[in-house]
């Protein structure tokens, strides 16, 4: 009995340690995709954002970008985004946990890439959320190992490609693209779609009359638990709360709402989005 005591407690000090280990191989593949995609991305430009680069987009997503002050700013061939404490769900009837979100977009491919970083009753967990190369996939850790969810295929493609469509009001680059087309709506809003790798997708924007966007929502996101169940859903992305940074005005609350039939779900909420260009 002693015996089985001792292994018990050593077995619990050593996950404890290893734990407490900086090294995580989810994080290494989420550096290791940054890397490479950094290195292959465009040198940043000398040329800067002028007027005529809005002219041909519809008049409320025009004014937006106009009135945010990226005109005369030099332009960007990737983003990073860095969030701190955002109140997470990973599912449905599972509470809100606290994590850290570090993501890159790149317009070339176009790729996004992002890593979750938290714990779950004193537990590390960890997530990769990647689009590259035209595939999709989440994967979520548990204590550093083992894998809870490894979610891919055509649905996580098409999701994966429309969540980086929702983020192109912080990436005017990509706004500009030629597998980006624009439809005027009205003059508060405005539809897009992105075209990639054989897959579509599309979605609204909504704009405020002083030139915010406040919303982008699509019905072209699959809602995929982690028990491998799908569910086609209403998905939108809601910015607020703006400021001038750096000279430009961008939002800083960020929320992202699954509208189901028993009611919203708001999974993403952080209002500390810290952004810079590349």
């Amino acid at each position: 009995m002693i015996l089985l005591i001792i292994i018990f407690v050593s077995l619990v000090t050593a996950t404890v340690v290893f734990w407490q280990i900086p090294y995580s191989k989810t994080k290494a593949e989420f550096q290791k995709l940054a890397s490479g995609l950094l290195k292959d991305a465009p040198s940043a430009s000398n040329k800067v954002f002028t007027k005529e680069d809005w002219a041909a987009l519809p008049p409320p997503v025009r004014k937006y970008f106009e009135t945010a002050g990226f005109t005369g700013i030099p332009q960007m061939s990737s983003m990073k985004a860095v969030f701190r404490k955002v109140d997470f769900i990973l599912s449905p009837r599972k509470p809100a946990i606290t994590i850290d979100y570090t993501q890159y977009n790149f317009i070339d491919q176009p790729a996004r890439i992002a890593f979750i970083d938290t714990s779950m009753y004193g537990v590390p967990f960890q997530g990769l959320d990647s689009y590259v190369g035209g595939e999709g996939g989440m994967k979520g850790v548990l204590g550093k190992t083992f894998t809870l969810f490894n979610q891919r295929g055509g649905e996580m493609d098409q999701a994966s490609l429309v969540t980086f469509l929702s983020e192109v009001m912080l990436l005017p680059s990509a706004a500009l693209q030629s597998y980006i087309t624009w439809k005027r709506v009205d003059d508060l809003h405005a539809e897009a779609t992105i075209s990639r790798y054989g897959i579509t997708a599309s979605g609204i924007f909504s704009f405020r009359e002083n030139g915010e966007c406040s919303s982008f929502t699509t019905e072209d996101r699959t809602a995929i638990g982690m028990d491998g169940s799908k569910q086609k859903v209403k998905w939108t992305a809601y910015m607020d709360n703006y400021r001038i940074i750096g000279g430009v005005r961008q939002p800083t609350h960020l929320k992202a709402v699954w509208h189901y039939e028993q009611g919203d779900l708001v999974y993403f909420d952080s209002d500390n989005l810290h952004l810079e260009y590349r």
